[in-house]
């Protein structure tokens, strides 16, 4: 699969085999049949969105609590809990709004054009559930302005449904800048008010006031098509694949030093070498990036833990944008990631000291040590910028770039003594395993 692509068909995705599709829920109908499901396959296979009671073992309740019970947290990499967030935004009361983020503005993620590649209908629904839930009359469906066949595919979805008048909401496509900060849910709802698709760091928060003042539920797909399911199935049945701590399926991208790219769907608590062990790996790995580029690396002797935050969370790492990078041996961890900070650098929104300032000297130093050309106070200038970054900036977009850096110190610490002693190693001159788009700040914020 060719992971620089605009736009992901969903032909170049691969089928998985019978042993590799077992918790498949969200990509069911794919792994079955090879095809994006239309209007017409998704009503036969699940039938209409249900908008009244969920079942719930022996009676019914409303979804919120189905939710609740079923202990879905959000995939957009927070992992916030999905009933409260709905909670929040209904119990504002009046006319509120929904927002399905369908930005994935992470590089190494392709799983949430996937899903809505071969499942739209999944994504639809749960957002027309929510939209019921909170009592919005209006879902803004927001996408990246460089995903053009992306933004048709779904505009066919959404002329599919008000054809047979399925949903009782007004839909609105957008399409939106494509800045690394600019799926930020606060980017969305400046975006939508007309401002720049910038991070708005002060209150009042999206749940009290958002999109038009009103209150305002944003979700990103992934997070929506479970929704969907469990408002079908059941919190009972939500909860049998996963953890009692973190139940359900999520979707993973796997890349790097894999032989079979591509998004797989795996139950919460998979190991990660597993999860890699499926994409076939073609090198003993030196490490994986986990996350994203707001994520952490990982040494290959931690494949064995769990993909749960639980797990993760005694490794400064967590599952964040649902992204496994495989990195061989052969690889110079620090050269990848140099080139992951020079990027988040460029795609600041500039609106604060941290990412101003603070991203470009961290991307600055790293480059230099990378290429080596350390001087002997660039280690522990680089130690104390990344522990100044987090919780300091506007948003959380320096708190992602310091976590990657400090865990590029941490894992690498062997290339960063090779660094700083005789100079840049040899690996660092090899072909590069994480598809890094060109460091260039966006042509526009509007």
């Amino acid at each position: 699969m060719n992971f620089s692509a605009a736009m992901p068909e969903a032909s170049r995705y691969r089928v998985p085999r019978r042993d590799d599709a077992t918790a498949a829920r969200l990509l069911a109908d794919w792994y079955a049949t090879g095809t994006p499901a239309t209007l017409a396959d998704h009503l036969v296979r699940h039938g209409a969105a249900p908008l009244g009671l969920i079942p719930g073992g022996r009676t019914s309740m409303p979804l919120v609590e189905a939710v609740e019970r079923a202990g879905l947290s959000g995939r957009g990499g927070a992992g916030f809990p999905v009933a409260r967030k709905l909670r929040a935004v209904a119990e504002r009361g009046g006319r509120t709004v929904v927002v399905v983020n369908a930005m994935e503005s992470e590089p190494a993620s392709r799983k949430d054009q996937f899903l809505l590649a071969v499942a739209p209908h999944l994504v639809l629904d749960g957002a027309v559930l929510a939209a019921t839930v909170v009592g919005a009359d209006t879902v803004h469906v927001c996408l990246p302005r460089t995903r053009a066949v992306q933004y048709a595919q779904l505009g066919a979805a959404l002329n599919d449904r008000m054809r047979t008048r399925l949903d009782p909401v007004r839909w609105r496509l957008h399409t939106l800048p494509h800045a690394y900060v600019s799926s930020e849910s606060t980017s969305l709802v400046n975006w939508l008010n007309g401002g720049p698709a910038r991070p708005q760091g002060s209150p009042p928060r999206t749940h009290e006031r958002g999109v038009a003042r009103r209150p305002t539920l944003v979700h990103n797909a992934e997070t929506l098509a479970h929704l969907a399911l469990i408002a079908r199935r059941g919190p009972d049945w939500f909860r049998r694949a996963g953890t009692p701590e973190e139940p359900g399926t999520t979707l993973v991208t796997v890349s790097g030093a894999v032989a079979d790219p591509g998004v797989q769907e795996v139950g919460i608590g998979t190991p990660l070498a597993t999860i890699i062990g499926c994409a076939g790996p073609t090198d003993a790995l030196r490490a994986v990036l986990l996350g994203g580029f707001a994520g952490s690396w990982l040494p290959a002797e931690n494949l064995l833990v769990p993909l749960a935050r639980r797990d993760l969370a005694p490794l400064r790492a967590s599952p964040g944008a649902g992204v496994l990078v495989a990195l061989p041996q052969s690889a110079c961890g620090l050269s990848e990631t140099a080139r992951m900070l020079t990027y988040l650098a460029a795609h600041s929104a500039h609106q604060c000291g941290p990412c101003h300032f603070g991203l470009p000297a961290v991307a600055e130093d790293f480059t230099a040590l990378a290429a080596g050309r350390a001087d002997r106070d660039l280690l522990s200038r680089l130690h104390r910028r990344t522990a100044l970054l987090p919780d300091r900036g506007a948003c959380r977009h320096p708190d992602g770039a310091a976590r990657l850096a400090a865990s590029a110190l941490r894992v690498f610490a062997d290339d960063v003594d090779q660094h700083l002693t005789h100079g840049t190693c040899a690996a660092a001159h090899r072909p590069t395993q994480v598809s890094v788009p060109p460091a260039e700040p966006p042509e526009t914020w509007r």
